[in-house]
């Protein structure tokens, strides 16, 4: 499969090769000069290199290094079986051993996560512990006191210079792959998925299937409105707000910022305190849920139903 998925192929190999602020960036360089490996818990939105880096890492240093996926593998047997074996274990190389475990957020909060507090103690002679995450308040407190931890946002100022370096990352990589693309197509798809650049490089695989991405692909890429949303959730027409929901690929956090923005464009004032609990609140579920379809469709009525729009 490396060889297939780009994000995979061209996943960074190195520290400098990652595309983050310096500011984020030189820690780890240090890491690395150092060869020290301590335990770290990265925080932040999918796709912005919380994993690429901390393999990068791992890598140049030339430690063992095994990854978990928390979302996967969640609960007390994960522990019993996998990491408390790998953790106790020496190395082949006679070096220190490192476990990363990706998605940590999902790990159960009342068994996995305070076993592993007591495991980092107790093989910290032997071996080191990276968490990443995308919800950091659903780590335990005895975790983050444990770890060095890391936030990934970016800062107004970065947001502009990361996602030009990305931009002259998938130049490259449309070369290699002998793949012409118009630069205003790249720039629209960088612009609407930014900072998940693991989905810009998954949109551009798809894209790239057509032989050439150009301007034929804009109304795939173009951002989507939701001015006729919010007058079927304004109408109470729970019927075209299902088909809309099914019709249309949005990630849920960006319609919910979206209708967040529009709050004030859409509702009447006495309305707007409601509609900001009723969207974090199915915010926070989606990261749990197991139908984003419907979680989606649950948070639209739930407005329509409580709220009253101009």
């Amino acid at each position: 499969m490396e060889h297939l998925l780009w994000t995979e192929k061209y996943r960074p190999q190195t520290v400098e090769d990652c595309i983050l602020p310096d500011r984020l960036k030189k820690p780890f360089q240090e890491y690395v000069n150092q060869k020290t490996i301590p335990n770290l818990l990265l925080s932040g939105g999918a796709g912005v290199g919380k994993t690429t880096i901390a393999k990068a890492k791992c890598n140049e240093i030339g430690c063992d290094f095994m990854v978990i996926n928390g979302s996967d593998e969640s609960g007390i047997d994960t522990f019993r079986t996998k990491i408390k074996n790998y953790a106790s274990s020496m190395s082949l190389s006679g070096g220190r051993k490192v476990i990363i475990i990706d998605e940590a957020d999902y790990l159960n909060p009342n068994s996995t996560q305070p076993a592993l507090r007591n495991a980092i103690e107790e093989f910290a002679s032997n071996c080191s512990f990276i968490f990443t995450c995308n919800y950091k308040n659903r780590i335990i407190e005895p975790l983050h006191s444990r770890c060095a931890v890391v936030d990934f946002s970016l800062k107004n100022g970065e947001k502009a210079k990361m996602a030009s370096a990305f931009f002259k990352r998938i130049q490259t990589i449309l070369q290699s792959e002998k793949v012409d693309a118009d630069d205003a197509v790249l720039a629209e798809l960088v612009k609407k998925h930014f900072p998940d650049f693991r989905r810009v490089l998954n949109e551009l695989q798809r894209y790239s299937q057509f032989g050439k991405i150009d301007s034929g692909i804009l109304a795939q890429i173009a951002d989507v409105s939701i001015g006729e949303l919010t007058k079927f959730i304004s109408s109470k027409d729970f019927g075209s707000i299902r088909k809309w929901v099914a019709s249309h690929e949005i990630d849920q956090a960006t319609l919910y910022r979206k209708l967040y923005d529009a709050l004030y464009d859409i509702l009447k004032p006495q309305s707007i305190p409601q509609a900001v609990v009723i969207l974090a609140d199915y915010q926070y579920k989606a990261a749990f849920v197991a139908d984003q379809e419907i979680n989606t469709v649950a948070c639209l009525t739930e407005l329509m139903v409580t709220c009253e729009f101009v």
